[in-house]
C-alpha cells in the first residue's frame, strides 16, 4: 500500500481546519493539523511533511513566519491560504518563497489541484534537457525553442523569461521575482519593461487564436501552464 503524503495544515479557525482535513483525506493525503506558528514548526521539525498549507493570519504570527522557518531547511511546496486577497499580501507571500496563494473561500478541487501541481514540481529537475508543452519544445541545455518543429528565435531576455517560467511550471512567479532573476536586483521594480518583454514573448510562442502558455495574475505576476 502506498504511503499517504503528509500535508502540514495550519489555520486557527476550527471550521476551516476541519474542512481542510476532510478535503485532504478525500484526496488521498494525510493532514497534519496545527493552529499556531510554533506548533506548525515543531510538527514539521519532528516529522517533515511533504508539503504545507498555511493561513496568513495566525495568533502568534503569520504564515510568512512558518514559510521562512521551513525555508531554512526545506524546499517543500508551501501554499498560503488566506481571506486576505489584496495584491500586496499575495506578493509578500510569494516573494518570501510560497509556491502558490489560494484565497478564502476556496474550492476544494482547486486547492487540491494547486497542491498536486506544487508536489509534481518537486520532482522536476531544473537540469532536464527539454520541456514539451503542446507544440512548444524548450531545450534548456541546447538553448533552443521550437514550435511544431520550427525554431523560434528569441532575444536573450525573452529566453531568460521563458526558461525561468518553464522551469517553474504552474508556479505563480511575481513581477519582482522575474525581474530580479532575468534583469538583476537593480530592476526589481521596473514592471513596465517586464510587461513589454512578456508581450513580445507571447507574440512569438503563442499562435493567434491558439494555445496560451503564459497566464497572467493581474497585479501579481505570471505562470507557465501546461493546460490547454
Amino acid at each position: 500500500m502506498t504511503e499517504r503524503r503528509r500535508i502540514l495544515v495550519c489555520d486557527d479557525e476550527p471550521q476551516i481546519l476541519r474542512a481542510l482535513k476532510v478535503v485532504l483525506r478525500e484526496a488521498g493525503f494525510e493532514p497534519v493539523p496545527a493552529e499556531t506558528v510554533e506548533e506548525a514548526l515543531d510538527l514539521a521539525a519532528v516529522h517533515p511533511p511533504d508539503a504545507a498549507i498555511v493561513d496568513l493570519v495566525l495568533p502568534d504570527g503569520d504564515g510568512i513566519d512558518i514559510l521562512r522557518g521551513l525555508r531554512e531547511w526545506s524546499q517543500m511546496p508551501v501554499l498560503v491560504l488566506s481571506a486576505v486577497g489584496d495584491e500586496a499580501a499575495k506578493v509578500r507571500a510569494l516573494d518570501a518563497g510560497a509556491d502558490d496563494y489560494v484565497t478564502k473561500p476556496f474550492g476544494p478541487r482547486e486547492l487540491v489541484a494547486r497542491l498536486e501541481a506544487a508536489l509534481r514540481r518537486v520532482g522536476e529537475g531544473a537540469g532536464q534537457p527539454a520541456i514539451t508543452v503542446g507544440d512548444l519544445e524548450i531545450d534548456v541545455a541546447g538553448h533552443r525553442v521550437t514550435s511544431g518543429g520550427e525554431e523560434i528565435h528569441l532575444t536573450p531576455t525573452e529566453w531568460g523569461l521563458l526558461k525561468t517560467l518553464a522551469l517553474n511550471p504552474g508556479r505563480l512567479m511575481t513581477h519582482r521575482a522575474l525581474l530580479i532573476e532575468v534583469w538583476g536586483p537593480e530592476y526589481a521594480d521596473d514592471n513596465h519593461v517586464l510587461r513589454g518583454q512578456i508581450a513580445n514573448l507571447r507574440r512569438k510562442i503563442e499562435p493567434a487564436g491558439g494555445r496560451r502558455y503564459i497566464r497572467t495574475d493581474p497585479g501579481v505576476g505570471y505562470r507557465f501552464t501546461d493546460e490547454p
